[in-house]
């Protein structure tokens, strides 16, 4: 007699909350293709060897914490080999990874990603402005830590909101160098005794710039090395879930403590300016079939240098060229190609408007 199976109830993930324990048992008892975004703060294996002192012989709080120390280069790429491979199993198919480190161990990281399959976006330099010195003279002042941004396979489809870091960058398209200060003042996280509650807590404004540009509201973001919970204050902030692995109980409770603080921004604060690519494809045709431009009508360029007639079909014909807005302006600008939209204008009372006006009305209207 044949038994009847019965399919597991799906496991729910644990939204909003940090759970304690190591990060790649964590991971892996995760549903697979569960998560949006991953970023990873891993150890930098920095292999300090003694104290670090300054010039007036004060200690300088490194980072000395066990959780950084391994026992060799082989011992930690394992652990980084399997970590990055507990987090693809978890990350959707268009899902992508940002991986912060030092010299230490960034190319480490980098290679591994790459023999995991995950495909290498970008990667972007955080110039700190107000960099700790480089006390004993030996050496050049590090004054950056590399990120590297990859989707989990070469042809995903990961999330870029272009235009909104565009904006964020005063209209100047975002490049891969940010200088942002390093986590001091205010936003620095204290202990009882008044001592850092973390020796490497981000800053804010990198995971601002992170989540705003990989993201959308209500994603999922996931980091596995959660420390005081700099990735869960600002994607609460904006208005995404996180899941925060950290296995170190006191920066759990500051964590917590932390984002219990936090206030989500309301839902017109949370709206970002959306790709241009991403807006409904309007063809020009459109504009003659709903009357809104007549055939025989005439369109003239920027500048009122040149003039073309539209045609019934939703083409142009203007002195020896006949085409699309985009081919006769090009053809008349002697250019190898033009924005037809924001090239031709019509004349309404005596003014000279876009055409692009036009096609935001109906755009509107889809929405």
């Amino acid at each position: 007699m044949s038994k009847t199976k019965t399919k597991a109830a799906p496991v729910e993930l644990p939204l909003n909350e940090i759970i304690g324990g190591d990060c790649i048992e964590v991971m892996n008892s995760l549903p697979e293709s569960s998560i949006d975004l991953i970023f990873a703060d891993p150890p930098y294996n920095l292999q300090l060897k003694g104290e670090l002192h300054r010039p007036d012989n004060s200690k300088v709080d490194a980072v000395d914490d066990h959780w950084d120390q391994f026992s060799s280069f082989a011992a930690y790429d394992k652990f980084t080999r399997e970590w990055l491979a507990a987090a693809r199993r978890i990350l959707k198919p268009n899902g992508a990874i940002w991986v912060i480190g030092s010299y230490h161990n960034v190319f480490r990281m980098g290679a591994e990603l790459q023999n995991q399959g995950y495909w290498i976006l970008n990667d972007v330099v955080w110039r700190k402005s107000n960099p700790m010195p480089n006390f004993r003279g030996k050496r050049l002042t590090n004054a950056h830590e590399t990120m590297i941004w990859a989707s989990k396979a070469e042809g995903s489809k990961y999330t870029f909101n272009y235009e909104a870091l565009k904006s964020l960058n005063e209209g100047i398209q975002m490049r891969s160098d940010w200088v942002l200060p390093i986590c001091n003042g205010g936003e620095r996280l204290k202990d009882d005794n008044g001592d850092k509650a973390h020796p490497t807590q981000k800053p804010e404004s990198l995971l601002h710039r992170v989540i705003i540009g990989s993201t959308n509201p209500g994603d999922v973001i996931l980091d596995p090395f959660f420390g005081t919970g700099t990735t869960g204050a600002v994607a609460k902030m904006l208005g995404r879930e996180f899941i925060g692995i950290e296995r170190e109980a006191a920066y759990r409770e500051v964590a917590e403590k932390r984002i219990a603080r936090v206030r989500k921004f309301d839902k017109e604060a949370l709206e970002i300016t959306g790709s241009k690519r991403a807006e409904p494809r309007v063809p020009f045709g459109q504009l003659v079939e709903r009357g809104m431009l007549r055939p025989g009508e005439e369109l003239f360029s920027v500048g009122n240098r040149y003039k073309a007639k539209v045609r019934a079909d939703g083409t142009l014909v203007g002195n020896d060229v006949k085409g699309s807005i985009h081919q006769v302006g090009a053809h008349l600008e002697g250019a190898p190609s033009c924005n037809g939209w924001t090239y031709w204008h019509f004349k309404r009372e005596g003014k000279m408007v876009p055409i692009d006006l036009l096609r935001q009305q109906i755009r509107a209207e889809m929405n």
